[in-house]
């Protein structure tokens, strides 16, 4: 029997892609059990989950063969959402949260306005770097990024107004 799988591997996470035929599933199974035995590593298949893409068929019995649970799309691969809409604003919101929380971390009031710039150009401009090198931004969420950004720079609390002196 032919088994065409592919795979993606970065450090210790990898993505196999493969039919979803019980008879593969127990091949890949042996595999990884000989992949153990050569290299002395254990795969964790607690924390490893089998996606249906459609509609799959014993998809549950599946799992119990390969020792691992159900996932649903979409999933999260390396901090890249796997499944969604690519031209989702929502699909951007991790950056942002992640971005609200590196700003929330610094004491504004006792960093100077050059510092604060500096700290955005170092850091937090670079945040959707590796988004962008695989998605379009849309314009809706480079305005929140960039409105995060004045606001910190400038000083502006949720509640409080202030102009910024530069657009």
């Amino acid at each position: 029997m032919e088994m065409i799988v592919s795979h993606l591997l970065f450090v210790d996470d990898i993505i196999i892609l493969c039919e979803a035929k019980k008879e593969h599933l127990t091949f890949l199974s042996w595999i990884l059990a000989w992949f153990e035995a050569a290299s002395s590593l254990r795969i964790n298949l607690a924390k490893s989950e089998l996606i249906p893409v459609g509609e799959v068929e014993e998809i549950e019995e599946m799992a119990v063969e390969l020792g691992c649970r159900v996932g649903s799309l979409p999933t999260v691969y390396l901090g890249v959402p796997l499944g969604a809409y690519h031209k989702a604003p929502s699909m951007w919101d991790g950056v942002e949260e992640r971005m609200r929380r590196r700003l929330a971390l610094w004491k504004r009031q006792y960093i100077s306005k050059g510092r604060r710039i500096t700290l955005i150009k170092s850091t937090v401009a670079n945040m959707p770097l590796y988004r962008l090198s695989l998605f379009r931004m849309p314009k809706i969420v480079a305005r929140r990024l960039e409105k995060l950004q004045r606001d910190f720079l400038w000083g502006r609390e949720s509640l409080e107004r202030k102009v910024h002196l530069i657009n």
